[in-house]
């Protein structure tokens, strides 16, 4: 017969340093396993074996990602192009100036 020791009799065998680590990582711990176990579920709701649903979910997940920082470079990009409109203007306007002398850039 073989006797498993409850989870407070491990907690009271460990040293005070793992713990006070083990009481402020218990509630992160838990979270990330709750959400473990919720993709679990996700998968399993699914006809295909759970790691083939797992690379799905993954490759979706990796798609919006990838369209995210697509649209925010985008957004970026937009932002930059009134400021390269005006410097496109200037270098076009010394341009012009060079050949045909003094050219006024409109503001």
């Amino acid at each position: 017969m073989w006797l498993t020791p409850t989870e407070e009799e491990l907690f009271a065998r460990y040293n005070p340093e793992l713990q006070r680590r083990s009481l402020e990582n218990r509630e992160q711990k838990q979270e990330e396993f709750d959400h473990f176990v919720r993709r679990l579920k996700e998968y399993s709701k699914s006809d295909k074996p759970i790691w083939e649903a797992a690379a799905e979910m993954e490759a979706k997940k990796k798609k919006v990602a990838d369209a995210v920082r697509l649209a925010e470079q985008r957004q970026a990009e937009q932002k930059q192009t009134p400021l390269r409109g005006v410097v496109d203007a200037i270098e076009a306007a010394r341009k012009e100036e060079g050949a045909e002398g003094s050219v006024q850039v409109k503001r």
